[in-house]
């Protein structure tokens, strides 16, 4: 337990005024040796000096703020470790594009995309990110938005409320001009720097472009997500005129990597399975996602849980005011004349 305000023990001395001699009220008698021993009338005066010190005591100490440290506690539950890694650049207030046709490994939107089009991908990103969090309450979440660098909003925590309100803060403002996917993963992969494995860990990517990491980038993203045993979903948003993460059927190679969508795509497809990509043009193509990681998410884990400061103050003043109701009733019941 901390104290906010320490000095204020110094008034700790004044809780006993209550065991002064005279305190007791006198009662009128004709002949006190012929009063009978009274054991419980000691009993109760004690005890009423006890109330008052009590209620003097609490009162000091709540001036002190009192509140218990934060907190460390160890738990148990079902669910994966997620970084939720969001694109905060400019291109991100812009609208969708539309599927192309063809299959590859990414998957695309079907009925819905009509709905999503016209809409600015930031708005839909931060839909998709709320639902998916609704959906998985077992869960651990961390928030990390980047545009030229990386922001870190939220550490890893269960609580729901607290995530959605970490997504919907995005909404403030608007998105800068430059995008360092690089630089962002990086930073996503931090929160698991010297993290003990606790079951699935998933850094899911939203962004809608993509980046030419430099090789030394690349070697550092690699070894890193290889050391943590990592999984990367990139939900990739479609812009107008994006030729997607696939360059075309009788594309130039060559000429298709300069395009950073596919570049960035082809680079982390040299991570094997802990690689997954979505294109992503309607919220439907959430679901897919959500089964995909469903089968990484649902395992038992164990994991730490960093529990806030809690103030104690008001339980002092409860203490108080009760001490204090007591000798109120104690006073009002009590005998001035023998009968």
């Amino acid at each position: 337990m901390t104290l906010a305000q320490p000095l204020w023990l110094l008034l700790l001395p004044l809780a006993l005024l209550p065991w002064r001699r005279g305190a007791e009220v006198p009662v009128l008698h004709g002949a006190l040796a012929l009063l009978p021993p009274d054991p419980a009338g000691r009993l109760l005066s004690l005890l009423l000096r006890a109330l008052g010190s009590l209620a003097i005591a609490a009162l000091v100490l709540a001036l002190a703020g009192p509140r218990l440290a934060e907190r460390v506690v160890q738990r148990v539950g079902r669910g994966a470790e997620i970084v939720l890694l969001l694109d905060r650049s400019g291109s991100m207030d812009q609208s969708f594009g539309s599927a192309r046709n063809g299959g590859g490994e990414a998957a695309r939107g079907g009925g819905l995309a009509a709905q999503a089009r016209g809409r600015a991908k930031s708005g839909v990103a931060r839909e998709v990110l709320s639902g998916f969090v609704a959906q998985r309450p077992n869960d651990r979440f961390a928030l990390v938005a980047f545009s030229s660098a990386p922001m870190p909003v939220l550490d890893f925590t269960q609580r729901t409320e607290a995530v959605l309100a970490a997504i919907a803060a995005g909404a403030v403002g608007r998105g800068l001009g430059e995008t360092d996917i690089g630089r962002g993963v990086l930073a996503a992969l931090d929160h698991f720097d010297q993290r003990p494995f606790a079951g699935a860990r998933i850094v899911m990517l939203v962004s809608d472009g993509g980046d030419h990491l430099e090789p030394a980038m690349r070697e550092r993203i690699t070894q890193r997500m290889r050391r943590d045993r990592v999984s990367l979903y990139w939900l990739y948003l479609r812009s107008a005129g994006s030729p997607g993460l696939l360059p075309p059927p009788g594309s130039d190679p060559e000429a298709a990597s300069n395009v950073p969508e596919v570049f960035l795509h082809r680079y982390f497809g040299t991570l094997g399975p802990q690689y997954h990509a979505y294109e992503i043009e309607d919220p439907a193509a959430l679901q897919r996602a959500v089964a995909d990681v469903g089968r990484l998410a649902d395992l038992p884990s164990a994991f730490e849980e960093r529990l806030p400061p809690r103030p104690l103050d008001g339980a002092c003043l409860a203490v108080a005011l009760g001490s204090c109701l007591l000798l109120w009733g104690a006073q009002c019941v009590q005998r001035t004349r023998w009968a």
